[in-house]
């Protein structure tokens, strides 16, 4: 790419807007129906699509990704990415109804860094060409493979992490694998075929994270699933699309938005227990 590509980021800031303002509605859906699991896809596909609410919330979250698919078109995977990790404190806000007060002191915080990353990332992106590559299929076949792998062993098996924490970590998994799949579709030809990964990974990490909205708030769901959904693309970015960072400080500038974005999200994916009253 010969300039910057802000209307990609725009359209990523955008995309993060509707997507996480959707699973909020989506989680308050969710909330109220009878039990879900992921290992009953098909039974649970039908509780949700006869709520309306719900019908409604992933509709717009599918709007959300549209978007997200044009953006990833016009900027490199690793970009659109740290853009869309701010989108977690548009949900902090939803899920607070509006109201920053009744945020957690660390929930404000996570705010705080999301804004800095965003800045910094804008202030790094000065005078630099942006550029990515194609990835070599062996290791594409790889990540993909194991993000999908840890994805089910989240489910499958019991761990530490708190059920709606642990469906969350698999849900950014499989939104994960999605995210690099509509990069690679992009690019036409026989990358095409990502469309199956794409399909699979939206399509069960979508159903896995109702489930994790009956086990937990919006933010320990949602918020944990969208810091590995970020975390995981923007590390292939570098790693198998070979994206290039800028030189000097420019460069220190670019990595600690990145760092600022998912520290964001993590803050936001573990949230307090509410105080006493």
């Amino acid at each position: 790419m010969a300039e910057i590509p802000w209307l990609g980021l725009l359209l990523a800031f955008v995309s993060a807007i509707v997507t996480n303002t959707a699973y909020s509605l989506e989680h308050d859906a969710a909330a109220s129906l009878p039990p879900l699991s992921p290992r009953r896809p098909l039974e649970s596909a039908t509780v949700l699509l006869r709520d309306r609410r719900w019908v409604l919330a992933f509709i717009a979250e599918t709007a959300g990704w549209l978007i997200y698919v044009v953006a990833l078109r016009l900027a490199p995977l690793a970009l659109v990415q740290a853009v869309v990790a701010s989108g977690v404190a548009v949900l902090a806000f939803a899920s607070a109804r509006g109201h920053p007060s009744r945020l957690a002191k660390r929930e404000r915080y996570a705010v705080a860094l999301a804004l800095a990353g965003l800045i910094m990332l804008a202030l790094s992106l000065v005078g630099v060409e942006a550029s990515d590559h194609r990835p070599a299929v062996p290791a594409i076949v790889i990540w993909l493979a194991a993000c999908a792998g840890g994805a089910v062993l989240l489910i499958v098996i019991p761990g530490r992490f708190a059920r709606a924490a642990s469906l969350g970590l698999a849900t950014g998994l499989l939104f994960a694998d999605g995210d690099i799949s509509a990069k690679l579709v992009g690019y036409g030809g026989w990358w095409l075929l990502a469309i199956i990964p794409l399909i699979l990974g939206y399509a069960i990490g979508t159903s896995v994270l109702q489930s994790a909205y009956q086990h937990g708030d919006a933010l320990t769901a949602a918020g944990t699933a969208t810091m590995v959904t970020n975390v995981v693309p923007i590390l292939a970015g570098f790693v198998i699309f070979h994206e290039n960072l800028p030189g000097g400080f420019l460069a220190v500038l670019q990595v600690a938005s990145f760092a600022a974005l998912v520290m964001s999200a993590v803050l936001l994916g573990r949230r307090q227990k509410p105080a006493a009253t």
